[in-house]
């Protein structure tokens, strides 16, 4: 059985549910479309900082927040588009903003649909006229999230768009890993590197891109815990998979981008969308227990 509930707390919360798999998923709507919690078999599959979740001020470090129109930050937090400047920060204004309900779905599986619209805030930064539509669909083990981008604009509308999920981990010198990618850069250092499949943990912070993507699937394996998740996304548009974690946090992010870092000035990977034109695409996340 299938279920949709929503409760008020500090911000309004629908939880999605499916009985018979015993797992649930949490989102805020009103801040930054986000999933804040799944769950499966009382086992909790995501991090979140309920601090940092609870001041508004404060970028979400949890749960999964929505990266667009563009992954990563700038250089200086500028870019130029028709030579002018405009000035945007890391991961773009998507996870900032409040998204709007549009459809609820129980039948076959738990599903809610979020949309956000453009506005004069995301205008003057972004000069285009667009909706996105993200559709989380529980099932299982499973949690798909199907994206729609929209560009209401007269022109031909460049961006980039991700997912930032965090998992929980207790360990994570028992974590291991299947990436697409033999090398990948130090987001810090901007050297690069080739990989055999481990990480060195005893760093302050790990930040690494990989592309490209040999495929489009990857998948992390926590003997501590006993699970390992397994992430698919389309080929076709994602062409950077992120890791990221920091010493001492009980995290480490999976990170599927369409575009690297500064694809808003460079142009790597940049997806340019027809006006009136959509596009589809999906990431689907599977948690399996060993």
């Amino acid at each position: 059985m299938f279920a949709i509930a929503s409760s008020q707390q500090q911000y309004k919360t629908y939880t999605l549910s499916d009985q018979a798999a015993d797992s649930l998923l949490e989102v805020v709507p009103e801040r930054g479309g986000i999933v804040t919690r799944w769950s499966i078999q009382g086992q909790e599959i995501l991090y979140l900082d309920a601090e940092r979740f609870a001041n508004p001020q404060l970028s979400v470090r949890g749960g999964i927040p929505i990266l667009f129109p563009i992954c990563g930050n700038l250089p200086d937090n500028t870019y130029t588009y028709n030579g002018q400047q405009y000035t945007l920060k890391q991961h773009g204004f998507a996870r900032d903003l409040p998204w709007k309900v549009t459809e609820q779905v129980t039948q076959e599986q738990a599903s809610i649909t979020l949309s956000l619209e453009s506005s004069e805030t995301t205008r003057a930064v972004y000069p285009f006229d667009f909706h996105l539509a993200f559709t989380y669909q529980l099932q299982g083990n499973q949690l798909a999230i199907a994206q729609r981008i929209t560009n209401h604009s007269t022109v031909a509308m460049p961006f980039s768009i991700g997912l930032h999920p965090y998992f929980l981990v207790h360990d994570k010198t028992q974590l291991q890993f299947t990436i697409p990618a033999t090398a990948y850069q130090d987001q810090r250092t901007k050297t690069n590197h080739s990989f055999t499949g481990n990480f060195d943990f005893e760093q302050d912070e790990i930040d690494a891109a990989f592309r490209p993507l040999n495929a489009a699937t990857a998948s992390v394996r926590d003997a501590n815990r006993g699970l390992q998740l397994q992430m698919s996304w389309n080929d076709t548009d994602y062409k950077t998979l992120v890791f990221w974690t920091q010493k001492g946090k009980d995290f480490y992010c999976v990170e599927p981008w369409t575009a690297p870092r500064n694809a808003l000035n460079t142009g790597t990977d940049l997806i340019s969308l027809e006006p009136g034109a959509s596009l589809n695409t999906l990431v689907n996340m599977e948690v399996i227990f060993l």
